[in-house]
């Protein structure tokens, strides 16, 4: 049997060899338990495009590409979060939708770190989940608001963000899982397509879709998921702060909460 495309779709049954490079890639890339949806996934993208992204020649670099899906188990994910597409920078890009990699801290003496101020749709999700919590008030949510919180209970790594939204069985995707440039963005976006469509096929009904933003609103319109589908604005608009919508979806996860 040799390797084959029909169109420029890769077909697994008549390319046992590419079949063979995509189990590899995905090795130790991911959970077990995604190992057969990842694969069956990424044999659904354009042939050109599939060697691309096995070339790893973009960000996330290192071997992270599925790095939410290492994490979290296909059967924990109540939620599937998805953003835009990653971090434009390597140190910041680690594989998670809205995990900035670059950040230390969250908080420092005079409020948000300076790295949490720099990364508007950080900064902004910070306190709308320290609204939610009812830390801060709608009304003000200043650097000196902030400073005033007594912070003894609230966690302050980036690394204890993700798990916490893990915890609360949150995937953390983009709907295009690379970066090139900030050109190349909606071409990405359309490339993953075939991707997302078959992970959304092959998640349980369950599964509440977070949506953030206008490339991810378009998953509900393009595929018509089976899933329940909340959509929201960007995080990177500062009206999201004070959204309904995302106090009340995030406020009972306690995100920004020590164990």
């Amino acid at each position: 049997m040799v390797d084959g495309y029909v169109g420029s779709v890769y077909r697994p049954q008549n390319g046992l060899k590419m079949k063979k490079r995509v189990e590899e890639f995905v090795h130790n890339k991911a959970h077990d338990s995604w190992h057969t949806v990842l694969v069956e996934a990424l044999l659904k993208l354009d042939s050109n495009y599939l060697e691309y992204i096995l070339s790893e020649e973009y960000i996330p670099n290192n071997g992270r590409l599925f790095s939410a899906f290492k994490t979290l188990p296909k059967e924990d994910v109540k939620y599937i979060l998805f953003g835009q597409d990653p971090y434009p920078r390597k140190e910041s890009a680690i594989g998670y939708a809205f995990i900035d990699g670059a950040v230390e801290s969250i908080f420092s003496e005079n409020g948000l770190s300076k790295a949490v101020n720099r990364a508007t749709s950080l900064r902004n999700f910070t306190k709308m989940a320290l609204v939610a919590n009812g830390l801060l008030d709608k009304e003000d949510t200043s650097k000196e608001a902030i400073a005033k919180i007594d912070k003894s209970t609230l966690i302050n790594s980036i690394y204890d963000l993700k798990d916490n939204f893990e915890k609360n069985g949150v995937l953390l995707l983009n709907t295009a899982l690379i970066f090139e440039s900030k050109e190349r963005s909606n071409y990405h976006i359309k490339m993953w397509k075939p991707f997302i469509k078959h992970l959304l096929e092959n998640i349980d009904k369950q599964v509440t879709l977070i949506l953030f933003g206008n490339p991810a609103k378009k998953i509900k319109k393009d595929f018509m998921p089976k899933q329940n589908c909340i959509e929201l604005e960007h995080p990177y608009n500062v009206s999201f702060i004070t959204s309904d919508i995302a106090l009340e979806l995030f406020g009972g996860m306690k995100l920004y909460d020590k164990e």
